[in-house]
């Protein structure tokens, strides 16, 4: 409803509220000018109300900043206790989380991010690494008929990265793993596929693939590019347990990780056709992984992070190939890799501890 004055104009409410706020003030000092006391002022009913309401108003705005302001304390804290990992490390604080939640560790690695994180803001706010780890390495370690003890004395804990040539010996991978052969596994409508969809994480690098059903939607034209189509490479874990039990047919523990160490429950494949690979950047996993080339040929290339450029070598590749397994620490070790020669590339992996 407009309000009007006497002589017919209208006025807003806020040019109101201030005339009367001036007509009160005028009042309130003729009225001490008359002899009146600020305790007569407190025993008129009407103004008593009015200093109520706004003591009331008062204490209802303190208590809401107040409240905002330990809301963004712990928040802000929250912030930087998760970029800095210190004191409390990320995982420790995601184990707490999912506790209170009453779900296990192992869905930690299955739950979906709200947001993809911006790698460019995880490298900036990362804290640096102790460059021990990388010191007078100068190339990538090729090895076979390693004992177990061996691998654990040199390679296993230590981030020195290796390839073992005979990692996959009495595997059926090689002969089994194809395209056809996974998109048999995650058809579409089957409970495979909705599991990794809606539980599992799926990388689809700079592709314009959205999920894991599109990329199996390609036929074999596509998927080997004979259609002349462009390159691809995508990547998925799978926690699919009736799928993991199909890809355990064709792959055993490798016979190179000491005893003591376990791998991981989730399978983690790479696939993609030559020409195309995954970029250079860190990964934020667990523990260190094995990689198993099955088919088709990869160049990794690897760099120390930019805190060790003074004291470790520079850039260092290798070309990994079919029954080749690769063990590396992805956490520690910038890594990009591009798929070379004429077949799909296809890798499974697990991190182990």
């Amino acid at each position: 409803m407009s309000a009007t004055d006497m002589s017919g104009n209208s006025s807003s409410p806020a040019m109101m509220k201030e005339e009367l706020k001036q007509k009160f003030c005028r009042l309130h000092q003729k009225a001490k000018e008359l002899g009146l006391k600020d305790d007569d002022f407190n025993k008129i009913e009407a103004l008593r109300e009015i200093s109520q309401r706004n003591k009331k108003k008062n204490v209802i705005t303190l208590y809401l900043w107040k409240s905002f302001g330990l809301v963004f304390a712990v928040y802000v804290a929250i912030c930087l206790v998760w970029c800095l990992e210190w004191p409390v490390k990320n995982d420790v604080m995601l184990s707490i989380y999912f506790r209170l939640q009453g779900l296990s560790e192992e869905d930690i690695y299955r739950e979906p991010c709200v947001l993809e994180p911006l790698e460019s803001m995880q490298d900036m706010f990362r804290p640096p690494l102790p460059c021990d780890f990388c010191k007078g390495i100068n190339k990538i370690d090729k090895v076979a008929n390693i004992k177990p003890e061996e691998f654990e004395n040199t390679y296993a804990y230590s981030a020195r990265p290796v390839v073992i040539t005979d990692g996959m010996k009495n595997w059926t991978a090689t002969e089994k793993f194809s395209f056809s052969f996974f998109k048999n596994i995650y058809k579409e409508g089957s409970p495979a596929l909705e599991n990794v969809e809606n539980n599992c994480q799926f990388f689809p690098y700079k592709t314009s693939f959205k999920n894991l059903g599109e990329v199996f939607q390609m036929d074999e034209e596509r998927a080997t590019m004979k259609d002349g189509s462009t390159p691809w490479y995508i990547g998925w874990s799978n926690c699919d347990a009736n799928a993991g039990n199909i890809l355990r047919q064709h792959y055993n523990r490798p016979y190179f990780l000491p005893p003591v160490a376990e791998s991981s429950k989730t399978d983690w494949v790479f696939m993609g056709s030559p020409g195309y690979g995954a970029h250079l950047h860190l990964d934020n996993v667990g523990h260190a992984s094995w990689q198993a080339q099955v088919t088709g040929t990869k160049k990794w290339t690897l760099e120390p992070p930019v805190e060790c450029y003074l004291d470790c070598e520079g850039t260092m590749e290798v070309t990994v190939r079919p029954g080749d397994i690769i063990v590396l620490d992805t956490n520690k070790w910038y890594h990009s890799t591009l798929n070379v020669g004429n077949d799909i590339s296809i890798t499974i992996g697990s991190e182990y501890d």
